[in-house]
């Protein structure tokens, strides 16, 4: 939809959906303040569902700047069924600029509510922009409210986290308690929304309750709760994933390799890398200097009579800036620079540029894969 600061915006396609839903509901809500609308009730109704998600987007943008301003990178963001998401893709470095990232949206958005209620002052209440700026202001008002929670994922849940990461100095013991919390918020509003919402504590008529408006208040309830319990198990399980990053290590992940010439027979440099101790070639030019890595893919699929005839060059990829990378690079500064450069294998060098090895990305899986299946200590 746009790149706000250089950010891309997406619409997911479940927006639509509760465009809909609150076209319809607020719709509803307009013929009993508004009778004389008519039909037109629903166009003024698709407006406030724009407006709406358009204070969510001001909402992420808030979390988006701050996110820029601390030089942390943002993928994206995404307006989604249940409002919007910044995908940032590094943990803020200290807990005070993790609070402040948390912050600032329920703060942007209690400020939009201020900025709708001081409209409102302007307009006739009983009019459609006085209803609009109304349900904008409460909206907006719920927004920063339920996002003030304190229980991931929610920004609430973030600005807890800080705190106790913050007291402990300890980042995972403040995720652990925020996502524990997140899960007891989950079952709260499971069980507590409908009840709140039959017993008509939240300023709905008892004479509107029963019925298709139960089952809704259920639906929407678990909805809820499965999304804050869902957001709250992945806070948790990325938490537990860079705890683990700093064992992903490129010099003690590198299968050793030899160099070989371009014309070298592929049964002769499979011969060398054996009495080497070697797993994988790497094709140099005459000065010595590697141009290609012979890929492991490649040399399984060429049968063992075959060998002697097909020279290494034919199954070799040639390199490229982004294949080579450094033998000190451990941890999410791996990972980045992997990602940067998909490939199935890459060239690790040494500081001075002499060939330390290649580097799979099956071999990096595996060596995760391994280190997530351990428990955290």
């Amino acid at each position: 939809m746009g790149r706000p600061f250089g950010v891309p915006v997406y619409v997911s396609p479940s927006w639509f959906l509760v465009a809909a839903l609150i076209t319809w509901v607020f719709g509803d809500q307009l013929d009993r303040i508004l009778p004389d609308l008519g039909p037109v009730r629903y166009l003024v109704s698709l407006f406030f569902a724009v407006a709406f998600y358009a204070s969510v987007l001001v909402h992420e943008l808030a979390h988006t700047v701050a996110a820029l301003r601390f030089k942390l990178p943002v993928r994206r963001i995404q307006l989604q069924f249940f409002g919007g998401v910044s995908e940032i893709e590094k943990e803020s470095e200290t807990p005070g600029r993790e609070f402040v990232l948390a912050f600032v949206g329920p703060l942007l958005s209690l400020l939009l509510a201020g900025a709708f209620h001081l409209g409102m002052k302007a307009v006739e209440p009983a009019s459609v922009p006085g209803v609009l700026l109304a349900g904008l202001m409460i909206s907006n008002l719920l927004v920063a409210a339920f996002n003030l929670l304190p229980g991931l994922p929610l920004d609430g849940g973030r600005m807890l986290r800080a705190v106790i990461w913050g007291i402990t100095g300890n980042p995972m013991a403040g995720t652990i308690a925020a996502a524990w919390v997140g899960r007891g918020l989950a079952v709260a509003v499971l069980l507590g929304l409908p009840l709140l919402t039959h017993t008509g504590l939240l300023g709905n008529r008892t004479q509107d309750i029963g019925g298709m408006n139960t089952v809704m208040d259920a639906l929407l309830a678990a909805i809820l709760a499965a999304i804050i319990w869902t957001g709250a198990g992945n806070s948790l399980r990325m938490a537990r994933l860079r705890a683990h990053l700093p064992e992903l290590r490129a010099r003690t992940l590198t299968r050793r390799a030899i160099p070989v010439d371009n014309a070298t027979p592929l049964s002769e440099a499979l011969r060398r890398a054996n009495e080497a101790g070697a797993r994988a070639l790497v094709v140099v030019d005459g000065h010595g200097d590697p141009t290609a890595i012979v890929r492991e893919s490649a040399i399984a699929s060429v049968p063992e009579h075959r060998r002697p005839w097909v020279a290494v060059s034919t199954l070799a990829q040639d390199l490229t800036d982004g294949m080579k990378v450094s033998a000190e690079l451990t941890g999410e500064e791996l990972l980045d620079r992997l990602r940067a450069t998909p490939a199935t294998e890459y060239l690790v060098l040494e500081p001075g540029g002499a060939i330390y090895g290649v580097l799979s990305t099956l071999d990096v899986e595996k060596a995760f894969v391994k280190a997530m299946a351990r428990p955290q200590s």
